[in-house]
């Protein structure tokens, strides 16, 4: 599992130019199974991402479709972790041994 960190670049006019595809991008990652969640860092900084993928590379490909990322407007931080605990309600994601 992955926790992706975005950190915008550029002001506030440019990153909501690039929203509408930006979520666009964020749709199609929920419907191939990548994205769990996803929003907004408060104050509005950047975002956050919950991520499943079989490495990191595979991450890192799905991240050159942002079309933040293509723009320039955003650094990404990726970290990669094993969930050894979860609420039940996630309990699916759950690391087993």
């Amino acid at each position: 599992m992955f926790v992706i960190a975005l950190t915008y670049l550029k002001p506030a006019a440019e990153i909501d130019a690039l929203l509408g595809a930006h979520r666009e991008y964020l749709r199609e990652q929920y419907a191939n199974g990548t994205f769990l969640l996803s929003g907004r860092m408060v104050p509005r900084t950047g975002g956050i991402i919950l991520a499943m993928a079989d490495s990191r590379a595979d991450i890192e490909a799905v991240i050159e479709l942002d079309p933040f990322k293509q723009a320039g407007v955003a650094s990404y931080a990726i970290t990669e972790f094993v969930p050894t605990m979860a609420a039940e309600a996630l309990s699916q994601f759950q690391h087993q041994g």
